[in-house]
């Protein structure tokens, strides 16, 4: 249990480090852009390696918390497994296709005019370029980074571990006969080599030396030492290496940014009506599925993020770089962490709805068993 007060300086002001990073970010692709270029070109099937270190420091200090005990207990609970799949491939990937429509292809339209010559050398009209990239983002759940959101919202880290792990298995199977259908096409390239190098580097990674170096540091230091003195030096270093993660992805993805100003506001309506639609259900269904606060947040959050390697690379491969669905998908980083950020908010002020809440904090500390019936 973690007490508010107890938060850091990064947790307390975690929205203002984001923008300032988001800026500071862009603000460095601009003054520096062969540098940002250089960087992202370091890169392995699509996965920038600087970016994969800075992830890799933002899950370990994630990983090494975890008691797997709590793990092996966490994979004999079906309920938040079985809902996040649920939202994740019955609902989420067609409510971003209709809501994209409908904002991208409808609503609008006629701010989007133009048409692109696709990778395939194909013309096809800007708008539904916009929508496929927002279809590529649909069909690619969070799994990485929302470690990081269920760690910032007190959730069962244990659980979240397991949820990760099936739904990257899943992506594997589902990612491109879903894409296939919902973009049209008769043979979607999927990216194996981006969605099974980025798990590694993000899941497994960090998930190894989490284990190891938890086990190896109670046996010679002690279970009091690695959590009164271990664990306090490196809370802050997720956060940095998020902070870290940012500033480079920004770099990278500036010079677009500023390019569009206002196309990306309007990719970014439909993309933030869907995050904030999917989360509202994965959180009802959660309670009306009777799980704990601790359950919940995660499996709320799992559907309402967005693994955002995967779909940019899959729109490069299938559009070009340069093509309008590849600018959806750098939307999708935009609002990601922010949007984020504010539903771990949510959750953290709305625990006491829950069976149960175990955070200590003051809307549950008013209530032991918040609600029973």
């Amino acid at each position: 249990m973690v007490e508010k007060s107890t938060l850091s300086i990064f947790e307390k002001y975690l929205s203002l480090w984001v923008l300032l990073c988001i800026g500071a970010g862009i603000f460095l692709g601009k003054l520096a852009p062969e540098v940002a270029i250089k960087l992202d070109a370091f890169a392995v099937y699509q996965v920038s390696i600087p970016i994969a270190m800075c992830l890799f420091f933002m899950m370990y200090p994630i990983m090494v918390k975890i008691d797997f005990a709590e793990v092996v207990k966490a994979a004999k609970t079906p309920k938040p497994v079985a809902l996040t799949l649920f939202v994740n491939w019955a609902i989420k990937p067609f409510t971003m296709y209709l809501i994209a429509s409908f904002f991208l292809g409808y609503l609008f339209k006629k701010f989007l005019p133009g048409m692109e010559v696709i990778k395939s050398g194909q013309e096809v009209e800007l708008w539904r370029s916009y929508i496929s990239g927002a279809i590529l983002l649909g069909i690619a759940p969070c799994t990485a980074m929302v470690l990081m959101w269920g760690s910032l919202a007190k959730g069962n880290e244990g659980l979240t571990l397991v949820m990760v792990a099936i739904n990257s298995l899943t992506m594997l199977i589902l990612y491109a006969p879903l894409g296939g259908f919902l973009l049209g096409v008769n043979a979607m390239p999927i990216p194996w080599q981006t969605i099974l190098f980025s798990v590694l580097i993000y899941v497994a990674l960090p998930l190894i030396a989490g284990y190891f170096s938890r086990k190896w540091l109670i046996k010679f230091k002690g279970r009091e030492w690695f959590n009164t003195r271990f664990l306090q030096w490196l809370t802050p270093v997720s956060i940095i290496a998020l902070l870290s993660t940012l500033i480079l992805l920004f770099s990278f993805k500036g010079e677009i940014i500023l390019k569009y100003p206002l196309t990306i506001v309007w990719i970014a309506i439909p993309l933030f009506v869907q995050t904030i639609f999917i989360f509202v259900v994965g959180y009802g269904l959660a309670r009306l599925l009777r799980l704990s606060y601790e359950d919940a947040a995660p499996a709320a959050m799992i559907g309402a993020s967005n693994h955002f390697e995967v779909a940019i690379a899959t729109a490069a491969m299938l559009f070009g770089l340069s093509s309008g669905a590849s600018l959806a998908t750098v939307v999708g980083v935009l609002i990601e962490v922010p949007v984020m950020l504010m539903l771990v908010s949510l959750c953290r002020k709305t625990c006491h709805i829950f069976r149960e809440c175990n955070l200590n904090l003051p809307q549950c500390k008013e209530k032991s068993v918040i609600l029973k019936t």
